[in-house]
């Protein structure tokens, strides 16, 4: 069977809905193919479900400072993790749910559930029926990666799509792989009570390149569970777990949690009929810009392109790729602010660009050190570092990397501001409310300007133009 329509929109995910909104606006001559369950990867597996049980292993691990506090009797307070799962599950049951309904709600009739192939640059099959197309759209999404060596022992391998339905979790765990899921899901379970120990190849942890911010990351967190860094984890089957060989040393663990990386659904995608050459990591190659793949009226969004695998980022390629399906000429988009954030705890953000990006770039370090910032003392969280990086001629904000209580909202300000262009001197001008965490920024700021080889002596407030009264310093 042979069927004609418009655009051929693959993966109901957070990308592909973002471009589908933008197709109904053009044509209703579309199918949108999804093979598996609807809902999306953040709602179901990703940034609800993790956000949720984040949230109540961070409220348990408060209790146990409430003696310093003068709160007594918090050392009766137990966690029940089969009871935590359960409301971690209703949440997510919640979102997802409502990412369904609001799937169907927008496809309609034209969605499709089946698997897609790509026979050309104008034809999709989906379950025997062949869909001649203008523009196809492949959103896909990714994947967790599970080394084939690790296969034997799948029962052992938890990973970010098995993870949060589990009904316990075993006494001890290995996370392997200290990216955002790894902190954030082993920092969460050392917190509820699991034994956990963090590995990783690199040197850093939760994408930071910045040396010292990533210092007082792995002081902080490594101070509630063991972190192995720049340490390839062997792992082998045990009859007591599953053991695991670093350098001359080994331990026993119950489970391990896969947390090193995603990888693009591609497989049996068709890829290779498009007629083009494909890259070495079998992605074919795309303007970032317009998301065309090549010069074919081909669109690709969301995690399966392997640039940037978060919902932002998605949202905004499905946007782009929706949006340049109806134009005969794609039109290129400028991009945001790159903002990445980890919800441990100190939370880790990079914006903008990073400290290994700005590398051989004439800019200065502003730093502000939690350990003393006052508002994070009092809450019992001063740990961890800021560093801002301001162009040190044009003393404009280029990028940070932080590891701060707190961090997601200084994130967000900072990444506001190098949207804007904005200066160091410009922000200094912003108002700043005491006592707040978001203080340290200006701190920071300030150590920058001290630093800044041709800064203006000017207070931070400006003259008033209308009155002749001078403002404080």
């Amino acid at each position: 069977m042979k069927k004609k329509v418009d655009v051929v929109v693959i993966g109901a995910g957070s990308a592909g809905l973002a471009a589908l909104r933008q197709v109904e606006k053009t044509t209703d001559r579309f199918v949108l193919v999804n093979a598996g369950p609807l809902g999306t990867t953040c709602a179901r597996v990703g940034c609800m479900p993790s956000k949720a049980l984040i949230h109540v292993a961070n409220e348990f691990h408060r209790s146990r400072s409430f003696s310093g506090l003068g709160i007594s009797g918090a050392e009766r307070i137990l966690c029940n993790i089969p009871q935590v799962m359960n409301h971690v599950r209703r949440l997510r049951d919640h979102f997802a749910g409502g990412m369904v309904e609001a799937t169907r709600r927008l496809a309609g009739e034209n969605l499709v559930d089946g698997r897609a192939v790509i026979l050309g640059a104008d034809c999709v099959r989906v379950n025997g029926v062949e869909y001649r197309t203008s523009k196809i759209i492949i959103a896909t999404g990714s994947r967790p990666i599970i080394q084939n060596s690790w296969r034997e022992f799948s029962e052992r391998i938890l990973t970010s799509d098995n993870i949060f339905e589990q009904e316990d979790f075993p006494k001890r765990v290995a996370v392997i792989g200290l990216g955002t899921i790894g902190l954030e899901l082993g920092q969460a379970l050392s917190r509820l009570g699991i034994e956990i120990h963090g590995f990783t190849r690199g040197e850093t942890i939760g994408g930071l390149s910045d040396p010292e911010v990533n210092r007082a990351a792995l002081e902080a967190i490594g101070s509630e569970f063991p972190i192995h860094v720049q340490t390839e984890a062997k792992v082998e089957k045990d009859l007591e777990g599953i053991r695991i060989h670093f350098g001359k040393e080994s331990l026993i663990v119950d489970k391990i949690l896969a947390a090193i990386g995603v990888e693009p659904n591609l497989q049996d995608l068709g890829l290779e009929n498009l007629g083009i050459p494909l890259r070495g990591d079998g992605l074919p190659p795309f303007d970032p810009n317009t998301m065309q793949v090549a010069d074919l009226p081909i669109f690709i969004a969301g995690d399966v392109n392997g640039e940037n695998p978060v919902l932002h980022e998605a949202l905004d390629e499905g946007f782009i790729a929706g949006l340049n399906s109806g134009f005969d000429v794609p039109k290129g988009f400028c991009r945001r602010t790159p903002l990445k954030i980890v919800f441990s705890d100190p939370q880790i953000a990079v914006v903008g660009q990073s400290f290994e990006q700005l590398k051989g770039v004439n800019c200065v370090v502003g730093e502000a050190n939690f350990k003393g910032q006052s508002r994070a003392r009092i809450e019992g969280r001063n740990r961890g570092i800021l560093h801002i990086f301001v162009d040190a001629e044009a003393m404009r904000l280029l990028g940070a990397e932080m590891a701060v209580p707190a961090g997601e909202h200084l994130a967000h300000l900072l990444a506001l501001a190098i949207q804007q262009r904005m200066t160091a001197p410009e922000m200094l001008a912003m108002p700043f409310y005491h006592p707040a965490v978001e203080e340290g920024l200006r701190s920071a700021l300030r150590d920058a300007m001290d630093k800044l080889p041709s800064a203006p002596s000017s207070r931070e407030l400006s003259l008033c133009e209308s009155c002749p009264e001078e403002p404080l310093a």
